[in-house]
């Protein structure tokens, strides 16, 4: 059985591309390097590519697979509690130089550009700010560079802009155009003009910190999903999958055992202080580990209106690895 698996080539996945991990017996994968933010790797249309089933497996949104799960129960996806991507809003949030956004009250009112309004961490920061910061999503001027891959009924109560096309998020930040941005990226452009940007929080590890301790999780951005009806055929495979990306991970940290494996000369450095500070293991794969995460994560796609009505995280997977 040969079976296309599409995802990026995070560090913690160069074991998969360098064949060290085994598949599971009688399969043989394909995999398809895809990077949401490397359009020159087929980019920025992976995620809709997965729902419409060109891939037997992926890396997908988490907010689009939820909002896809709540339009459709029967949805011919189904997940597996693989998350190899996660972001804390807190280091996302970036505002401009000159806007006096000192806060996170003072982004009411404000032009906050988002890359969708369901991107995952267009998602995460909005529900972060109602319920850490008393900061309501509904009193902030909402700008999209794109359009939503699962189409929502926001209603008129909200505004909600799309940028019109040929428009640079980051230039927009820069020249005041937008007073703040919510990227799971800089974008270039604002990485050439630093002196136009900053971020919300001055102590961004301070903040990211703190919200660990609170929730003992750094939250899910990207899930794996496969087709559901491969995951009836092979019930094995989706618990094999957890295993295999495990065992990914535990050769991808071992890497750093190398204090010069990484470009980043201080890399080493930041593994210490990140154990020190977060955790041990921030990357945990399985259903229970991520339980209260995605039941958190739902509650804020309900509150955004990405989905009617608020439903257990079991609904989101595959019955075989409800147990992981």
């Amino acid at each position: 059985m040969k079976l296309s698996m599409a995802l990026s080539r995070y560090d913690r996945h160069i074991p998969l591309f360098a064949g060290e991990v085994a598949p599971p017996d009688g399969v043989e994968f394909d995999l398809v390097e895809i990077g949401e933010s490397q359009p020159l790797r087929g980019g920025a249309d992976r995620h809709k590519r997965i729902l419409d089933l060109e891939f037997d497996i992926g890396e997908m949104s988490f907010s689009s697979f939820i909002a896809a799960t709540g339009r459709d129960a029967n949805l011919p996806l189904v997940g597996v509690p693989v998350f190899p991507r996660r972001f804390f809003s807190a280091g996302q949030i970036y505002v401009n130089a000159n806007s006096g956004i000192e806060t996170p009250q003072d982004l009411v009112g404000r032009r906050v550009g988002l890359h969708s309004f369901q991107t995952t961490l267009s998602v995460l920061a909005k529900g972060d700010l109602k319920l850490e910061y008393g900061v309501a999503w509904e009193d902030i001027e909402w700008h999209c560079l794109r359009p939503e891959i699962v189409p929502v009924a926001l209603g008129d109560d909200v505004k909600v802009e799309l940028i019109p096309e040929g428009e640079n998020i980051g230039t927009m930040l820069c020249d005041g155009a937008l007073d703040a941005l919510f990227s799971p990226h800089p974008p270039r452009a604002m990485l050439d003009r630093p002196d136009r940007w900053r971020r919300l929080f001055r102590d961004t590890k301070a903040e990211e910190a703190r919200y660990f301790a609170k929730y003992g999780f750094c939250p899910i951005m990207h899930l794996m999903v496969m087709k559901r009806s491969l995951a009836d055929d092979r019930p094995d495979l989706g618990p094999a999958l957890i295993a295999m990306f495990d065992e990914a991970g535990r050769r991808a940290m071992d890497y750093y055992d190398d204090s010069n494996y990484s470009l980043l000369l201080w890399s080493r450095y930041l593994l210490e202080e990140q154990r020190e500070r977060l955790a041990a293991d921030v990357w945990p794969n399985g259903f229970a580990a991520n339980r209260r995460n995605a039941t958190q994560f739902i509650h804020y796609a309900h509150d955004q209106r990405l989905i009617a009505e608020a439903f257990p995280p079991e609904a989101l997977f595959h019955e075989s690895v409800l147990g992981s």
